[in-house]
């Protein structure tokens, strides 16, 4: 089996990282997802740097799966080699600018004219409406704007840091692939289709308030800041490494006094309750550092275990890999590209009893499926090659061109 979704067609004008994952998680799924790109070139990743044989290991991490059509969307002829895949498929996914698919001639109203019950999905960086609606964005102003790099710095008054991946993009599309689902049953219910529409700003704030916008819950009695919890993280130092060790039930803190071998800590005022270890963090985080500084990381660990203490070694991205849970759990995966060779990635995380996920193929080349999915529209051999030589449909030069 293709997975839960098999069946569903998916028109994917997006590029970088949030439209892609989005639709590779369905595509993972089982979705026929046909990626439009531009033949000059295509999606942007496909050119940044950590390529082999041509091919950039950010778009293959977002982009297996799909099929790739490289069709020139300035040219009316492409627009309507565009619309009658529209006119078969289930969702449509872009994220141009708030603005630009309307200039196109694909806008909502276009669209719903050949396809009347599609799901239509605009994703956007700041929203469609606001003073920033118009303006290009990255991962980093969604950092900033939404209020993340405060709360990744600790407290208000320290200087804003940035999470060190690019978390609204990658957010962004976990929450757009969730909500297309969504969109879908509801069409199977109602008959119906509707504009799902998704900023990356909106992903993120929704993201933080689940943990970390208490203090603006309380209308009416909002907090002038949030100040931090502990500048001490529970990453923790041992004579040889690192370890992380989170501790929050008196069972817990129990087992970790007799771990660490001070039993002194269950009669110390300061740490009697989890509020008052909460009110006294930082004394409780630096007392533990000072005695796990005298171990190596194998030795507390197994101590840890014994006492059933929520503990794990730190791992760097290469030890991850192949580490005993990693490997048992088969998170990570490999398989052969056929222009890539031997690629390493990351499973589907959910997996179903009934509809398991497949790999069909990696991430394709340019326009690597131009003439199949043409010939499925009806489009006769002299068609497809009349298109490639007048430039709207791209050529393998160009193809190849653009993996160089």
């Amino acid at each position: 089996m293709a997975g839960p979704l098999q069946g569903y067609r998916i028109i994917d004008l997006t590029a970088m990282i949030s439209g892609p994952l989005a639709t590779m998680i369905l595509a993972d799924q089982g979705a026929d997802v046909i990626k439009i790109e531009s033949p000059k070139g295509g999606d942007y990743t496909r050119q940044v740097s950590n390529r082999r044989s041509g091919l950039a290991a950010s778009f293959l991490n977002n982009n297996r799966n799909k099929r790739s059509v490289s069709l020139n969307l300035k040219d009316p002829r492409g627009i309507e080699v565009l619309k009658k895949l529209v006119a078969d498929a289930d969702v449509f996914v872009q994220n141009f600018r708030p603005g630009v698919i309307e200039r196109m001639g694909l806008g909502e109203d276009e669209i719903r004219m050949i396809a009347p019950e599609i799901v239509y999905v605009s994703i956007s960086g700041f929203g469609e409406k606001g003073p920033y609606a118009h303006k290009p964005v990255y991962d980093p102003l969604v950092q900033a704007l939404s209020g993340l790099t405060t709360v990744q710095a600790g407290s208000d008054q320290e200087r804003p840091r940035l999470v060190r991946t690019i978390l609204p993009d990658k957010l962004t599309g976990v929450t757009a692939s969730q909500a297309i689902t969504a969109a879908l049953l509801s069409r199977e219910r109602t008959g119906r289709g509707q504009h799902v529409r998704l900023s990356m700003l909106d992903s993120v704030i929704a993201f933080l308030w689940g943990s970390d916008m208490g203090s603006q819950t309380f209308a009416g009695a909002e907090l002038p800041q949030q100040a931090a919890q502990s500048f001490i993280d529970l990453i923790y130092e041992t004579s040889d490494g690192y370890i992380s060790v989170a501790v929050q039930s008196d069972k817990q803190w129990e087992g970790l006094t007799r771990a660490l071998e001070t039993p002194e800590w269950l009669e110390d005022p300061r740490f009697k309750t989890p509020a008052l270890r909460q009110t006294n963090i930082d004394a409780r985080l630096e007392l533990t550092q000072s005695v796990l500084t005298t171990r190596s990381s194998e030795e507390w660990l197994a101590r840890l275990e014994e006492q059933d203490v929520p503990c794990v070694p730190v791992l760097t991205r290469s030890d991850m890999i192949s580490h005993p849970q990693v490997v048992a759990s088969g998170i990570v995966m490999e398989s052969d590209h056929p222009h890539a060779g031997r690629l390493r990635q990351a499973r589907p995380a959910p997996r179903f009893s009934e509809t398991p996920a497949e790999l069909r193929h990696g991430g394709a080349l340019l326009g690597a499926h131009n003439d199949e999915i043409l010939a499925e529209l009806g489009f006769g051999d002299a068609e497809i090659e009349a298109l490639r030589e007048e430039g709207v449909l791209g050529t393998p030069v160009e193809a190849a061109k653009a993996a160089e």
